[in-house]
Parts: structure tokens; C-alpha cells; sequence
């Protein structure tokens, strides 16, 4: 039991599920991803539940997947995030903002803009997640040929997040003096003019908007390479990850805390949040035949194809109904080939089984009935593999609400999620320092 330690809680609600046939599943919305009315449901009922942050993803072209994939993808259409965040933070009170936007395909002064301005309309809940944007399809939407090389992008972030932060202290906390008596607006001695020029940026400012209410607003990444990991360790304060397991998510606990320590952050300044699936039942037979019957609307010529390229190799020939074949060895990753053998063993899956569960969500999944999760959690959270998750959910609503109405309640019963809000920012959420102004002290 953790006494001195509580969970921490996002949502990934960008798309509303991550796996393929959340779309498909029985009582479903099949149009959550963009329908408004049932959003604002959504983030109401996490907000209820005491979810520090709704956490909106993004992709800036069309997934790169063969057609006959796609058709089948409820991740086509999706609002813009921000654009909906913008409208969410009129019906919340509390809960934290995450938008995704990337460092490749935008400017820093519209990023600076955008979350100032959501960090003032909300009154102090907004949070960026830092992305370079995986997806070579997005170059073409931006009037180039070729996506920039995966190095570059990050030299690139590194220095936007520095113009960003930068532009967000513009102003001292009380420049705006708003003296009507007098006609002083603001003191000019109490704005900075960033005039950055960088290898890759050049930005004048100051930015025209007051400081965020948070100062900046809580910065998120999300990137697991090398160099992502490095970029998390000098500027986020929180990350978004994606281990398969407890040891591996030790190890990227581990190795991102060392980082940390080297740059000299303190690393109580950062949590890190991997994604999990959550599927609850109220037995762990009935949690793991939900999740059966998810997979199981995963199309097969989709699934065989996500197979195929976890294991390196064609499996669109493999019998269906029989048990995974051997597979020789070629130069696709050994680790995830691996993976993959040990998954179909350890749960005898068929080769259509294994393909609907690389098709549909193979990531970090916690399957089983309230009190099973809650001690899994633990485990992480004791460990030191997590500071809390990113919550993955199976379908909408109801994968939704076994989340809020009985997963969190048996995590607060146990002392490792709070009941109620202590704070009003997503700073004070996540028990993040609000960031002393670079040219202000």
C-alpha cells in the first residue's frame, strides 16, 4: 500500500479510443471522435471523477495506411484540438487542457498565442504537449516534399521550446497596471522584447498577450528515442509514453530521471504518465471477454496487416484458426518480433486473434475487475515504473464510466487518488512549481 504517493490521471480522448473497433463495439457512439455534445459529456464525467487532465493528441494528415485499413479507421475525421479544448473550457471549472501541437509544422509565436490564450480562458489549465510529428504525410500539407529527418526535428523543438517559453514571459506578472485614473495601460518597463535568432527561428516579439496564469502552461512530450528522451529530461514536466510492461517501464522511468538529474532539474518537477487500455468487468473472465469481443471487430485483412509488420514478416498466408507458426528470423526488430511470439504463447491466441490484437490496441493493457487494476497500479506507482497513466478507453461511454464510476472509486477507497481538487490549475493538479519568469525575477 502507498501512503505518501497518489496516482496521477489523464485521459487520452484524441482519438476518443486508440483501439480500431471502438467504433464498432455494441452501445458505442460511432461518432464520438466529432460529435460536441457527447465531448463535452465526456470531459464532464472525468472532470466529476477528479481526472487531472483531458488530453487531446493529433495528427496533421490523414494516418499513412493502406486504404483498406483506413475505410475501416474511426480516426479519420476528429475535430482540431485546440478548437475544441477552447470550447470545453467554457462548460469545465477544473480540469487540465492538453493539446497537442507540433514543432515542425507550426511557428513559435502561434503556439506561444494559442496557449496563452487557452491558459487565460481557462484560468489556468492549459498544458502543450511537444510533438515533431512522426507522420512523413504531413509534409505534403505544408508545401513540402519530404518530411525533415528525425534528428533534425528535434534540434528544431529544442529551440522552439525556448522561443515559446521565451515569448510566454514577455510581460512581468504586473505589467498591466489598468490605472484608469492615470491612462496607464501597462509599464513598458515591464515587457521584454525576446529578439531571438537561433539557428533554426527567428523571432522578434514580445508576444501580445499577458502572461499564462500559470506562467507557462504545463509542458508535456511525448517522444520515447533518444533524442526525445533527452528533450523530456531538460523541458518536460510531464510524459506521455508508451512502455509494453512493468521492467520496461522501470528502465524509461529510470533513464529519464538520470537525465533529469545531469541537466539538474529536480526530478520531483517531472511525472511520467504511460499509456494504458483499460477494459473492467466484474469478474476478470468478464473483462477479459470484453476485450475478446473487441478484437474480435477488428477487420482481419487490417489486423493481418498490423501483424505482419510486427513480426517482419508476411503472415497473410498463416491458417486463421491455427496457432502462430514459426517465424524465421529476418531484419525486423528481434524485440518486437519477440514480443509477439510471448504474447501469442503466454494467452494461446490464433494467428486471427493475435492479428485483431495488433490490429486493434497491442500497448499496455490493465484487463480485469476494479480491485485487480487498482493492485496492478500500485505495483507500478511502488515500483517507480509511473507517477499514474494516461487512461486508454476500450469503447465510449461505457468504457468511460466503469473507469470513473468504479475504477476510481476503489482507487480512492485505497488512499491513491484524491477526492476532490485541492487546486484550481493544472499546475497545482500535478503539483508542478509555477516557472519564475526568465527576464523578470
Amino acid at each position: 500500500m502507498t501512503e505518501s504517493k497518489q496516482l496521477h490521471l489523464t485521459a487520452f480522448m484524441r482519438p476518443v479510443s486508440l483501439h480500431t473497433g471502438a467504433w464498432r463495439y455494441p452501445g458505442s457512439y460511432a461518432d464520438a471522435n466529432f460529435n460536441l455534445t457527447h465531448l463535452k459529456s465526456f470531459i464532464q464525467k472525468l472532470e466529476a471523477a477528479k481526472f487531472d487532465a483531458f488530453f487531446m493528441a493529433d495528427h496533421l494528415a490523414v494516418l499513412n495506411m493502406p486504404v483498406e485499413a483506413l475505410k475501416r479507421s474511426h480516426t479519420v475525421t476528429s475535430f482540431e484540438p485546440f478548437t475544441l479544448l477552447s470550447a470545453l473550457s467554457a462548460v469545465t471549472d477544473r480540469i487540465g487542457l492538453a493539446a497537442t501541437a507540433s514543432t515542425t509544422y507550426d511557428e513559435p509565436y502561434h503556439i506561444a498565442r494559442r496557449f496563452a490564450s487557452l491558459d487565460h480562458l481557462s484560468a489556468g489549465r492549459a498544458a502543450w504537449n511537444i510533438v515533431t510529428t512522426a507522420n512523413p504525410d504531413s509534409a505534403r500539407n505544408f508545401g513540402q516534399d519530404e518530411h525533415a529527418e528525425h534528428g533534425e526535428r528535434y534540434k528544431r523543438a529544442r529551440e522552439f521550446y525556448d522561443v515559446v517559453t521565451g515569448l510566454w514571459d514577455s510581460f512581468a506578472d504586473d505589467a498591466f497596471i489598468l490605472d484608469q485614473k492615470s491612462g496607464i495601460y501597462f509599464d513598458p518597463e515591464k515587457m521584454h522584447v525576446l529578439d531571438h535568432k537561433g539557428p533554426e527561428l527567428k523571432v522578434r516579439g514580445p508576444l501580445n498577450i499577458a502572461r499564462p496564469v500559470q506562467g507557462w502552461p504545463v509542458i508535456v512530450q511525448a517522444g520515447q528515442s533518444e533524442p526525445g528522451r533527452q528533450l523530456a529530461a531538460e523541458t518536460a514536466e510531464v510524459v506521455f509514453c508508451s512502455p509494453k510492461d512493468l521492467e520496461a517501464g522501470r528502465a524509461l522511468y529510470g533513464d529519464i530521471q538520470r537525465r533529469m538529474g545531469e541537466v539538474g532539474r529536480k526530478r520531483e518537477h517531472l511525472k511520467i504518465l504511460p499509456a494504458a487500455f483499460f477494459v473492467i468487468g466484474d469478474t476478470v473472465e468478464e473483462a477479459k471477454a470484453k476485450r475478446t469481443t473487441l478484437d474480435s471487430l477488428v477487420h482481419y485483412d487490417s489486423a493481418i496487416a498490423s501483424l505482419s509488420v510486427a513480426l517482419g514478416h508476411d503472415a497473410s498466408g498463416f491458417d486463421p484458426d491455427g496457432p502462430l507458426p514459426q517465424i524465421p528470423e529476418t531484419n525486423a526488430s528481434k524485440t518486437g518480433r519477440a514480443g509477439v511470439i510471448k504474447l501469442a504463447e503466454q494467452e494461446g491466441l490464433t494467428v486471427r486473434q493475435l492479428a485483431q490484437r495488433y490490429g486493434g490496441y497491442s500497448g499496455l493493457a490493465f484487463v480485469g475487475t476494479p480491485e485487480t487494476i487498482a493492485d496492478e497500479m500500485t505495483t507500478w506507482l511502488d515500483q517507480g515504473a509511473a507517477d499514474g497513466f494516461t487512461v486508454v478507453f476500450p469503447f465510449l461511454p461505457q468504457g468511460l464510466h466503469d473507469v470513473t464510476e468504479r475504477l476510481v472509486p476503489e482507487l480512492q477507497r485505497r488512499g491513491l487518488f484524491r477526492q476532490e481538487y485541492e487546486g484550481a490549475t493544472l499546475r497545482e493538479h500535478l503539483g508542478l512549481p509555477r516557472p519564475k519568469n526568465k527576464f523578470f525575477p
